[in-house]
């Protein structure tokens, strides 16, 4: 005798296969934390600002993604029991966090275009009041030296921002020794601006291009996973009205 099937088992199926869809859009979110906490976060601290705003936006699309595959686990035992109350909390969950992403999306582009126009102005100031030496302890320094030598170039313009700075009273240096393509080379004095010597553009250019591209892998990975949970949001809202 054939076995016979209830008129929803489809459905069941189409969720729970929705459901694994899913918890890999959580593993994208996750990723997405980690990739803007792990990837040029050193370098981009220097901006101060935009690095905290992509700072906390990567740690709201960890919690999103951890969230996200627990509720698509509790989705699937929903689906599994064919508990009606389940399959709902899931569903509005989702449906909060499917809104959150798209607000991730807008702010991050939104914040983008501010970031590059205030960005100049305010990093030269914080650069000449709060750039202390090569070899000085103090978190800010240490965060532009390593800037300058992995970036390889040196103030936030030019090396002339260094012209007038604190850096400059203190040492009587024109700049640090970071700036230098060769740290140990003699000719690395703090005087000697030659091409040959030192790496006279600035950082700037290099650190928004870094944000840019966070900012564009933020928002295409969360709206991405967001179009990836929709039909997952609607093949479980359809199986609970089919269970009712």
């Amino acid at each position: 005798m054939a076995e016979t099937h209830p008129p929803y088992s489809s459905f069941k199926k189409l969720s729970s296969f929705f459901n694994g869809i899913t918890a890999v859009s959580g593993v994208v979110l996750i990723g997405l934390g980690f990739y803007v906490k792990f990837r040029g976060a050193a370098l981009t601290r220097v901006l101060g600002l935009s690095h905290a705003h992509l700072h906390h936006v990567g740690y709201l699309c960890l919690v999103l993604g951890c969230i996200t595959v627990l509720l698509s686990f509790t989705g699937w035992y929903g689906v599994t029991k064919e508990n009606r109350g389940t399959l709902l909390f899931c569903s509005l969950f989702m449906i909060f966090i499917l809104i959150m992403e798209i607000g991730v999306t807008s702010v991050v582009l939104g914040f983008l275009p501010t970031v590059q126009d205030m960005g100049l102005e305010h990093n030269v100031v914080t650069l000449r009041m709060n750039y202390k030496g090569f070899n000085e302890p103090d978190d800010y320094s240490t965060d532009w030296n390593s800037v300058m030598e992995k970036l390889k170039c040196c103030g936030v313009q030019n090396y002339t921002d260094f012209s007038g700075s604190s850096f400059e009273m203190m040492t009587g240096h024109a700049y640090p020794r970071s700036c230098c393509k060769s740290i140990q080379t003699v000719a690395c004095d703090g005087h000697n601006v030659s091409t040959d010597i030192i790496h006279q553009e600035g950082c700037l250019p290099k650190l928004l291009e870094i944000t840019k591209t966070q900012s564009f892998n933020l928002s295409g990975g969360s709206l991405g996973a967001a179009v990836i949970q929709l039909p997952g949001i609607l093949a479980t809202l359809l199986l609970f009205t089919k269970l009712g």
